[in-house]
Formats: structure tokens, sequence, C-alpha cells
């Protein structure tokens, strides 16, 4: 990849698990938040990686079905995207 990018979940919407895919130009940090409605914290992945396009399963099973939002912070990049949890 030769820039930061956030891709929209597969499925959308899911159950109980999806796909959150994002690309690093370079090798590095990473922080990935997903949030409730209400923006509370529902899980964090943080970590580092090679440049590439990094893949990440969310299992949502123990959670309740609604509209989720998932954070990317990556060095200077930032960006948010919605997925919707139906059981």
């Amino acid at each position: 990849p030769t820039s930061y990018s956030l891709s929209q979940n597969y499925p959308n919407p899911f159950n109980p698990t999806t796909t959150i895919e994002f690309a690093l130009p370079v090798a590095g940090q990473y922080n990935l938040t997903i949030y409730n409605i209400t923006g509370q914290v529902v899980e964090s992945f943080d970590g580092s990686a090679d440049a590439g396009v990094v893949s990440i399963v969310w299992d949502a099973s123990r959670y309740s079905s609604g509209v989720y939002f998932y954070k990317l912070e990556a060095g200077t990049f930032s960006a948010t995207r919605k997925m919707v949890l139906i059981k």
C-alpha cells in the first residue's frame, strides 16, 4: 500500500464475527478501538505490523445487536467507520 486506509468491515451487517482490514504503508504501531453507539469502548486491539494489509477478526458474540463504530489510529492517520451487529 502507498497510503494508510481503513476498509469497511465485511460482512456488514454481521453475526457474530466480522473482519476489519486496514493498510499500513510503513511498519508501525496501530490501535483499533471498537465503540458502542453511546461511545463506550467495548474492545481494543493494539499492536505493531509490517507494511501491508492487516486483518482483524472481531467476535461480537458477547455483545448485543446494534450499531458499533471502529476507529483506527496509526502514525498520523485516523479514520472511523460504522458497522451493524444483528443477532
